[in-house]
């Protein structure tokens, strides 16, 4: 299957101090993610849900920081397959995911292996990413964007922007 190896592509400063702090916790199995949510103080919803920064690293490893993480930090530096924000509820299943990471703006389309990931280690989901973020990077000024209500233009320098995906990756077969 081909898959893509996003490429970290935020700002360079914070590459930099994310290289200082701890890589994310590898979830292997139901049982790491419990220990993780009984012993890692992140920060909870109203209803006591937890809400953590994830990334699937490129040997298909869901990796859990805090949230506010920094998503180069929780993949310990290196490229991902996919990355984004998730809420855990109290019966230890995925209440909401996105793939909402400025550090990496990876595709919807890296649910796959989101998914993949997920169902290995024995977690429900929603089967889809809940929260649905689309990127593009302005071909004029090189900004970052959050298309929304398919608003292709830029939202420092008004060009338009691609229709397709166009950050820097690496294409890759497993």
């Amino acid at each position: 299957m081909l898959h893509r190896e996003y490429q970290y592509v935020g700002p360079a400063e914070i590459h930099d101090i994310a290289r200082t702090q701890p890589a994310g916790t590898s979830i292997l199995c139901a049982d790491d993610l419990c220990h993780w949510l009984t012993s890692t103080a992140t920060e909870k919803t109203q209803e006591g849900s937890w809400i953590a920064t994830f990334t699937i690293g490129v040997n298909e490893t869901l990796r859990l920081a805090t949230r506010r993480s920094e998503h180069i930090a929780c993949a310990a530096g290196g490229p991902v397959l996919s990355a984004g924000e998730i809420t855990i509820d109290q019966n230890h299943e995925i209440a909401t995911i996105s793939n909402q990471s400025t550090g990496f703006c990876p595709e919807p389309e890296s649910w796959w292996v989101v998914e993949s990931v997920l169902n290995r280690i024995g977690i429900k989901h929603p089967g889809r990413f809940t929260d649905v973020i689309v990127f593009r990077l302005c071909p004029n000024c090189n900004a970052c964007n959050i298309v929304k209500d398919a608003w292709f233009y830029c939202q420092l320098c008004d060009a338009k922007l691609p229709e397709r995906w166009n950050f820097p990756l690496i294409e890759n077969k497993r």
